[in-house]
């Protein structure tokens, strides 16, 4: 077993990556736009300068900082209704508790959208560490959130898991060297995450039985 554990936030601990594939949508509209369902794909896990890019590339002529902050506050003013949590979320967080296995947050949204999530549902208390897509440079599928956060746990990058749901996620988390797993929501797993990841699973219940089986 391992010593640290680093999750995603949005679609692996919370089912808001929907909510956000929606937000996407209707700033396509707002802006006048046709809205790209490849997008929500090509942007989960993105922050900053990178999610820009996304946004310019499906939608070339249109202010990406406009359309990246409309999004957002538009996801914002939804979740201010209440977050859903993921099944088995307290569970697994209660295992690695009881084992002494350090946990981070490691997402690409923001430290005040992360805090405010984590609170809301009042699962902050589990995490040792929080990351957020303001911390590095580069984001998603960059590793550079993931080694971020394994330092900042005191644990080399091969000593932690990566819990993660999202394509751009699962292929930094293979890149920072982390044992990663893969939790689908929105997005299957392509052939390159199945022979790179450790284990893909239903859900987050699926996999704690797998680490507490010593098959991870």
């Amino acid at each position: 077993m391992k010593q640290g554990a680093i999750f995603d936030m949005d679609g692996l601990l919370f089912d808001t990556e929907r909510i956000f594939r929606d937000s996407w949508t209707e700033t396509a509209k707002r802006f006048g736009q046709i809205p790209q369902p490849d997008l929500p794909a090509a942007i989960a896990g993105t922050s900053g300068a990178g999610m820009r890019e996304v946004i310019l590339r499906y939608y070339p002529g249109t202010d990406p900082f406009a359309f990246q902050e409309s999004c957002i506050s538009h996801a914002a003013d939804i979740l201010k209704k209440g977050v859903p949590e993921k099944p088995g979320v307290r569970e697994i967080l209660e295992s690695f508790r009881s084992k002494h296995i350090r946990s981070a947050v490691a997402s690409s949204s923001s430290r005040e959208m992360i805090m405010n999530d984590l609170r809301s549902t009042g699962i902050d208390g589990y995490f040792d560490v929080i990351v957020s897509g303001e911390d590095v440079s580069r984001g998603k599928p960059a590793p550079d959130i993931f080694l971020l956060a394994a330092q900042r746990l005191g644990c080399a990058p091969q000593d932690c898991y990566v819990f993660e749901d999202g394509i751009n996620g699962v292929r930094a988390g293979i890149a920072a060297g982390c044992v990663t797993i893969m939790i689908p929501d929105l997005f299957e797993p392509t052939e390159d995450i199945r022979a790179g990841c450790a284990g893909i699973f239903p859900d987050l219940q699926a996999a704690q039985r797998a680490i507490e089986s010593n098959i991870l």
